[in-house]
């Protein structure tokens, strides 16, 4: 297995163990939404190492995403300290 392919398994594995089992049943119903607003945050967790973004018209995924606005703001900064101390995100080296 690919380093980027195994490290995307960790993150969303960590980020899944801090969510609650409320919050868990919110990011399943974000799964099957539409599509996200154009400038609503997320973290699509299947590319876990490109960090936290932004949708747009022309970029915004309707797979797997945690939308912000689906955890309350505590989880969200949880969320936020474990993508942005991971040395694999997009941007950073291990």
């Amino acid at each position: 297995m690919k380093t980027d392919k195994l490290q995307e398994y960790v993150i969303r594995a960590e980020v899944m163990k801090l969510l609650s089992d409320q919050e868990i049943a919110k990011v399943n119903l974000a799964e099957t939404a539409a599509h996200l607003l154009e400038g609503q945050e997320y973290l699509d967790l299947d590319q876990t190492v490109q960090g936290v973004r932004r949708a747009s018209w022309t970029s915004a995924p309707t797979g797997r995403v945690l939308p912000r606005d689906a955890v309350p703001a505590s989880t969200w900064g949880k969320i936020l300290t474990l993508v942005n101390n991971t040395p694999y995100v997009e941007g950073r080296k291990p």
